[in-house]
Order: structure tokens, then C-alpha cells, then sequence
């Protein structure tokens, strides 16, 4: 039977409200099947999808929990509840102290000044390394082509020092990867330079001192 004009803009109509209303069901939360695993297509819009693109990891804010669950691992401890330090010579407090020296050391060791002489430089060093390695570094920085150099240029730097890894250690010692920046000012402008050494501590008395430091590609082991 033919509609009348009438009938089929009520139809029409009715279509359309249909479709609008099927439209409203899909896009409502926990309905659509992207939403409803919290996944999206836009680049960027989560989390790990972010840290993936940057090269970093997504980090949440740092809270201490109120209590450590009965059975749970200590730290300093693994499964089974095994202390790692008693399979080490060393303590967490002493491990603790070698790499605030090491970094102590770093940050000076990546800091002078065109003004300094060799006896200078090395003062700043002084407690925290032997006196073999000081005399090293005395020689090192005078160097006549380095000390001309840093002289006629005028140049001053600051370091910053990062341990990022224990590559090894002894009975008596522990040798780190450290990361070291400088942020080196001198007549031709400023610049950054980025190096990373293996240094080397030992025991001395109660603490540690600094006894080697290479370039963390020359070995140190």
C-alpha cells in the first residue's frame, strides 16, 4: 500500500530518531568496546603509550606504604628470606656511604677553573681520595698542553655526578659507573660534556676513599 506524503515524513522521522538513539547507546561509557578496555586509537592518550614514544618510563607519585604484609621481603633481603648482605663483604650502611663518596668525588673531579693550579684543584679532592691517586691527578691536570689550553681559553666548569651501576667489587673495594656532567663556560661560549667513568673505592679506617678512576670504556673491573 502506497504511503501518503503524511505517513512517510512520520516514518522519517521515526528512522531518524532511531538512529540517533542507537548513535547516543554506542558512545555511552563501558558501551563501546575501545572505551570499555580503557585503549585508545590517539597517539599519546596513554600512559605507557607516552613513556614508549619518550624513551621513559610512566612514574607514579612515591608513597610509603602504612605496613609491610607479614611474609613479604625486607629490604636488602630476597625470596625465602635470605639477607643478599651476608653473601657480600659489605653492608647497606657501607654501600650507602660508598656511593655518596663516589658521587662526592664525581662532581668534584668535573669541577675547576682556569684560576686553579694543580695544588689547588687537588685540595678539593682532598679525604676523599688516596694519596696516590691525588698525586695522579696533580700530574694529570698540569699537564702543559691541558693546563695551557684551559688558561688561554679561560675555562671554568662545573660537574655533577650520578653513580648509575656497581660493575664490581672485592673483598676490600667497589668499583662504580659514574656518570659525570660538565657544564664548561670559557672564552669561545659554553657547552655540556657528558663522560662516564668506572671509579674505584676502597675501605680506609671506617669509610672509603677513592683509589682509581678510568673512562668507564677502558675497564676498571
Amino acid at each position: 500500500m502506497e504511503l501518503s506524503p503524511g505517513q512517510r515524513k512520520a516514518a522519517f522521522a521515526v528512522i531518524v530518531l532511531a538512529l540517533a538513539g542507537l548513535g547516543a547507546f554506542l558512545l555511552m561509557p563501558g558501551n563501546h568496546p575501545a572505551r570499555a578496555t580503557g585503549s585508545s586509537s590517539g597517539p599519546g592518550s596513554h600512559p605507557s603509550a607516552r613513556a614508549a614514544a619518550t624513551g621513559t618510563a610512566a612514574s607514579a607519585p612515591a608513597t610509603a606504604p602504612a605496613s609491610v604484609p607479614a611474609g613479604s621481603p625486607q629490604p636488602g633481603r630476597v625470596a625465602g628470606s635470605v639477607d643478599i648482605y651476608r653473601l657480600l663483604p659489605f653492608g647497606q650502611s657501607g654501600l650507602d656511604q660508598a656511593v655518596a663518596l663516589t658521587q662526592r668525588f664525581g662532581t668534584a673531579y668535573g669541577t675547576y677553573s682556569y684560576r686553579l693550579n694543580a695544588n689547588a684543584y687537588v685540595a678539593s679532592l682532598r679525604g676523599m681520595v688516596t694519596s696516590d691517586l691525588a698525586t695522579t691527578l696533580a700530574r694529570g691536570y698540569s699537564t702543559p698542553g691541558v693546563a695551557q689550553a684551559r688558561i688561554r681559553q679561560k675555562q671554568v666548569s662545573a660537574g655533577t655526578a650520578q653513580v648509575t651501576a656497581l660493575r664490581a667489587f672485592g673483598p676490600s673495594s667497589l668499583t662504580f659507573l659514574v656518570t659525570v656532567v660538565q657544564k664548561i663556560t670559557q672564552a669561545q661560549g659554553r657547552n655540556q660534556l657528558t663522560s662516564r667513568y668506572a671509579v674505584t673505592v676502597t675501605k680506609a679506617g671506617g669509610g672509603w676513599q677513592v683509589s682509581d678512576i678510568q673512562l668507564a670504556s677502558a675497564g676498571n673491573a
